[in-house]
């Protein structure tokens, strides 16, 4: 690795610093630009890195790896690159942070914090307590607001913030940094103060299933800290079910919905009290019938049935019987409902008629070709 190279790099970052404080500043001083300016270097820092860039960020004899976990390639972001660069190098990102916290309350602002410095926040030694809790409290906020830009638009940008890339001497290698490198580990989770732990596993709990398989559940219940409230909201169990059905209910993407329901089939052997059990059948049910308050479609109504069922057996035919009922009593869905058990069942007939007719023609061409092979 040259040091035509590094100083090179090292240059580039000091010019996009140097971008974003002018950003920053001008947001400040323009208090009728300020929310266009914040979204525009929000936009700017979600950038991918262009090829031009990559041959100054990035040393050519080190491949750059994506983060998604779906095979799909795609060049890391500006944010990822930055990032990394205010953990190394925390005195180049000080004058970033003192302009952000200025402009605390303004929309984008906590957006931006997240992403320039969530791996800055976890490994700093904290000032004082009430420092550590502002800065939490606005990661757990703008990581919010970033993780539903993901489920709205059903992609993973923001992949990396939950899973995200750590540059090591310009090659990329795949780290889970809010669930593995913050959340499972004591040593930086420790520095978070007790009053925002909880909002760290806010998001952790609401976006798990959307980034990571439903069995890495299991290591995140038991990482769970205690909470000191826990006798009245329960345990781990508890508290990722009350987070998990507030965010179903908001849900409005069918992929993401579906995956949701699908997931959520692994809380069938967790322990939870009655009031979380209740909370869980309600939000699940509400699903199960078409028209408002959550309008679901067919395939999400047939998807909560099969968890509902799968979760909760006892009560299953009841609960059937009701909801048809209740469905014969609004008239205007007989049509599609006709119509819908209809095409299942032509369809049914003709997967049937098909096996039968393979199976047949297995029979009698497969004792012919027997038959010629005696001979």
């Amino acid at each position: 690795m040259s040091q035509s190279w590094l100083a090179r790099r090292s240059a580039y970052l000091s010019a996009l610093t140097q971008r974003i404080e002018r950003k920053l500043q001008k947001a400040l001083d323009s208090p009728t630009q300020r929310p266009d300016l914040l979204q525009e270097l929000f936009t700017d820092v979600v950038l991918e890195v262009d090829s031009r860039a990559q041959a100054i960020l990035f040393d050519e004899n080190e491949d750059v790896i994506n983060s998604a976990e779906d095979g799909m390639r795609r060049s890391p972001c500006f944010y990822e690159v930055l990032a990394e660069h205010y953990l190394q190098m925390p005195e180049n990102g000080e004058p970033v942070l003192r302009l952000i916290v200025q402009l605390w309350s303004q929309s984008f602002a906590s957006q931006i914090f997240s992403l320039l410095f969530y791996k800055w926040l976890f490994d700093l030694e904290p000032e004082n307590l009430e420092v550590s809790l502002r800065y939490a409290s606005a990661f757990a906020q703008g990581a919010t607001n970033i993780f539903w830009i993901d489920v709205q638009s059903n992609t993973t940008r923001f992949f990396s913030l939950f899973h995200p890339i750590k540059v090591l001497l310009g090659k990329f290698i795949f780290l889970q940094y809010i669930f593995e490198e913050v959340a499972l580990v004591p040593r930086r989770l420790n520095k978070i103060p007790i009053q925002a732990r909880r909002k760290l596993f806010m998001p952790l709990s609401r976006f798990l299933f959307f980034y990571e398989p439903a069995e890495r559940l299991e290591i995140l219940l038991n990482h769970f800290p205690s909470f000191p409230n826990a006798f009245l909201v329960g345990g781990p169990e508890d508290f990722f079910v009350i987070e998990l059905t507030d965010q179903l209910q908001k849900l409005k993407v069918e992929p993401v919905l579906l995956n949701y329901l699908k997931c959520m089939r692994v809380l069938q052997a967790k322990e939870i009290r009655m009031t979380t059990s209740t909370r869980l059948k309600s939000c699940l049910y509400s699903f199960t019938s078409p028209g408002g308050p959550m309008y679901p479609t067919r395939a999400v109504r047939h998807a909560a049935w099969e968890t509902l069922d799968l979760l909760f057996p006892v009560g299953r035919y009841p609960r059937h019987l009701i909801s048809i009922f209740f469905r014969l009593l609004h008239p205007y869905y007989w049509p599609s409902s006709c119509w819908n058990f209809i095409v299942t069942c032509v369809k049914a007939l003709l997967c049937a008629l098909w096996m039968t007719l393979y199976k047949l023609y297995e029979r009698v061409f497969g004792k012919q070709i027997n038959l010629r092979n005696r001979k």
